[in-house]
């Protein structure tokens, strides 16, 4: 763990973004609609411009400066960009990284594959349904899994579980 929280570390210091244009995958939701052959331009006029850079441009937010790194509230964690379902809060714990982790996505909301970035070999999450990149995935987490999902804050918008009123 401590080599791969080097190499992160090292991502972020040096700056590097990737924001190319790289080929996607169709993918036809319920509803007939592809989310992943919106244009660039869609989700550069959707997204506020980290969140963009992030999540359609592959880079790294810094380590303890996400808005849900420390987020303890019980709840479900959402693609920032087109809402699928993608954590439980009962499967986020702290990893010490500075990132929201994960020990399981819901489902088969989350893909991975494999990337050659930055002179790494990782495997890369992406959100399924839109293809925004979320984090990376990791075999050093804790059991029953196993995993840890190492994911960005900007590729997520967390909903609050709400208690039901009593009356």
């Amino acid at each position: 763990m401590t080599k791969q929280l080097a190499a992160l570390l090292i991502i972020m210091l040096l700056g590097i973004t990737a924001c190319g244009q790289a080929k996607e995958q169709k993918i036809v939701t319920e509803d007939n609609q592809d989310i992943r052959s919106k244009s660039d331009g869609y989700w550069k006029e959707k997204l506020e411009p980290h969140v963009y850079e992030v999540t359609r441009c592959s880079a790294t937010e810094p380590a303890f400066s996400g808005k849900y790194w420390n987020n303890h509230e019980a709840g479900e964690y959402r693609c920032s960009n087109c809402g699928e379902l993608l954590f439980e809060s009962t499967d986020k714990f702290d990893s010490g990284t500075g990132w929201p982790s994960f020990t399981q996505a819901q489902g088969s909301s989350v893909e991975t594959k494999k990337d050659i970035s930055h002179g790494m070999v990782r495997e890369e999450a992406v959100c399924k349904k839109c293809g925004a990149h979320l984090g990376h995935l990791f075999d050093d987490g804790p059991q029953p899994t196993g995993m840890r999902y190492c994911i960005n804050s900007a590729s997520l918008d967390f909903k609050s579980e709400k208690k039901k009123d009593s009356k």
